[in-house]
């Protein structure tokens, strides 16, 4: 068994963008967005700010991002999201974040990344890091579609937790079984995870989550601090 757990959101934490937003808007912008390219990036606009306020309920965020799954076959899919990929998150995997990453696979920790956008965007991204395992949100995608459907329990808030267990639970194990256990995070909204690990660690974080981290002590890095970032 593994010696400690370390588990990683993804947006804003590891890379300096939001894959989810960053998806939708070169969706949109690229005429791939069911709509008008003004309708999709205003809607995507005013579900970051909710997000941003703690405010975004996973069902709300689902009926437009997996949304914008169904409306496409899964070969014209897989070309898009090589493209984004190449134009947009590659050049923000940065040295820092993969450094923070290689620190715990080199220890031999068990490492994941938790994350609340979908199985679709984040997996090529989770194995751009080399981390082994990925919880996301998971699409549904039956008969050779996505539905425009989640299935489970989203990994979001309170469901990140539910969704460590039943991963952790496939491995014969639990988090009482690791010395120490990590969770890097930016966000508010990820307040029930961070609170539920040994080393909560703010990362990037937020203005309201920064101010949590200082009145509990957690410790608090800044990898992007030299970055531009588009997240309150």
């Amino acid at each position: 068994m593994n010696n400690n757990l370390a588990l990683f959101d993804l947006d804003h934490t590891l890379i300096p963008i939001d894959s989810d937003y960053q998806w939708a808007n070169f969706l949109a912008k690229t005429g791939r967005a069911g709509t008008t390219p003004e309708i999709a990036i205003k809607l995507n606009n005013e579900l970051m700010d909710k997000y941003n306020q703690g405010k975004l309920s996973i069902e709300e965020s689902a009926e437009f991002m997996l949304g914008l799954l169904k409306i496409h076959n899964p070969y014209d899919l897989s070309k898009f999201h090589e493209e984004f990929m190449q134009k947009v998150v590659r050049h923000s995997i940065k040295k820092q974040a993969i450094d923070l990453v290689q620190k715990h696979l080199n220890k031999g920790d068990l490492c994941a990344i938790v994350t609340a956008t979908n199985n679709f965007v984040t997996t090529p991204i989770a194995r751009a890091f080399g981390i082994p395992y990925l919880i996301a949100t998971e699409a549904e995608y039956i008969n050779g579609r996505y539905t425009g459907k989640f299935i489970g329990t989203p990994s979001f808030k309170e469901g990140k937790i539910i969704r460590v267990n039943q991963w952790l639970s496939t491995l014969n194990s639990n988090f009482d079984d690791f010395k120490k256990t990590y969770f890097y995070s930016d966000s508010i909204n990820d307040l029930p995870l961070l609170e539920k690990v040994t080393n909560p660690v703010a990362t990037n974080p937020s203005e309201k989550l920064r101010s949590i981290a200082q009145q509990r002590n957690w410790k608090t890095i800044d990898i992007f601090e030299n970055l531009d970032d588009n997240k309150s």
